[in-house]
């Protein structure tokens, strides 16, 4: 029987930043793949596909190196949790090869907000006005990133809209099996079963990738086994409640990216967006850490 991680919501913060900086690298990659710039654009099937495989592959050979404990997987919650997974990314990146980077990482991760609602009827957590007022002000800095126009209300954008409800929803299933299983036996049953599904799907679509969309979609697999490995320790030292507002780092990372790479400069908008963010994760930690160092109770947050 596994034996949860001790509670350590500093850490935790750690590993979902840590995470945040390798989830904004894929949606950099797929937006790569998804368009003309190293070959005919890719379907978002098989971008996943690549996701899937690549990740599978980097586990695997951990698992090969650090032969670690596995303890029997409860396959019904890892087949809801790899479905939605899969679901997900195929939403979003089919979203970041028509809106930019920074709109549709803004849109896709108001999953934190969708993953702290969705924690009060799936894991019973008591979400309390700290809580509350942290997600608010972290929504509150999305929608100042999105930049509410008639031009948002678009395909694409509906398409990261509903990738924000389908990760909402798979960061609870994630929670669930922390409390049962070690991180690394949830990464490497997610992505063997990820990477059955990502095949039959992407049969349909296949094309033969380029050397360079060979090597975008290795960087795919192998940053999302990274961030999951940190995001999947994350969940299992915190509730989800808490570990949800600092997934909107990505946010930032995904503006630095589009400096870096497509030339975008933050403007006066983006930069107030992005610290209102930090505003509502700074809250929560402050709030958090005086929870633990106060005697323990029953009441929330």
């Amino acid at each position: 029987m596994y034996t949860a991680k001790a509670h350590n919501p500093a850490l935790a913060a750690t590993l979902i930043c840590v995470a945040c900086a390798f989830i904004a690298a894929t949606t950099l990659f797929a937006k790569a793949l998804g368009t003309d710039q190293f070959g005919p654009a890719m379907h978002p099937f098989q971008i996943v596909f690549g996701r899937f495989l690549f990740a599978f592959i980097c586990l695997g050979l951990a698992a090969r190196i650090l032969r670690p404990e596995l303890q029997r997987p409860h396959l019904g919650l890892h087949l809801t949790r790899t479905l939605g997974g899969w679901a997900g990314l195929v939403l979003m990146f089919a979203s970041v090869a028509y809106i930019p980077l920074a709109d549709a990482t803004a849109i896709s991760f108001l999953n934190p907000v969708f993953g702290m609602m969705f924690a009060i009827p799936l894991l019973g957590e008591k979400v309390g006005k700290w809580r509350w007022l942290a997600a608010v002000i972290a929504l509150i800095g999305a929608v100042v990133l999105l930049r509410p126009t008639p031009e948002s209300f678009q395909p694409a954008a509906l398409l990261a809209l509903g990738a924000a409800v389908i990760l909402g929803f798979e960061l609870n299933i994630i929670k669930r099996l922390t409390q049962r299983e070690s991180p690394f036996s949830i990464l490497i049953v997610n992505n063997a079963i990820g990477v059955v599904i990502a095949t039959l799907a992407v049969l349909w679509v296949w094309q033969a990738p380029t050397l360079a969309q060979w090597a975008l979609m290795a960087g795919i697999g192998s940053a999302m086994a990274v961030a999951q490995t940190c995001f999947v320790n994350a969940m299992a030292r915190a509730d989800a409640s808490f570990v949800a507002p600092f997934s909107y780092g990505t946010l930032i990372f995904a503006a630095i990216y589009d400096i870096m790479f497509y030339d975008v400069i933050p403007d006066g908008v983006t930069i107030q967006g992005a610290a209102i963010i930090i505003a509502g994760a700074l809250l929560l930690a402050w709030r958090e850490g005086r929870r633990a160092r106060a005697l323990p109770d029953s009441r929330p947050l």
